[in-house]
């Protein structure tokens, strides 16, 4: 839920206070960038809002991903 909730320059913070280690917020991330592939699907064309939404999950994931 961090990528949904949580703006970037808090991210990491939330992390250290929860502990997560690597494969955890692998996994964390994952699930984020699978649910906003499908929810971007389904809303695209019906719902600008969460297809933005969306979009923007799928954008800070990948960012967070290269750095």
């Amino acid at each position: 839920m961090a990528w949904y909730v949580l703006p970037g320059d808090v991210r990491e913070a939330f992390r250290a206070a929860v502990s997560a280690d690597d494969a955890s917020w692998a996994r964390g991330r994952g699930w984020a960038l699978s649910a906003a592939l499908v929810e971007l699907r389904y809303y695209r064309d019906t719902n600008p809002v969460m297809a933005g939404h969306a979009r923007r999950v799928i954008r800070e994931v990948l960012d967070e991903r290269e750095r």
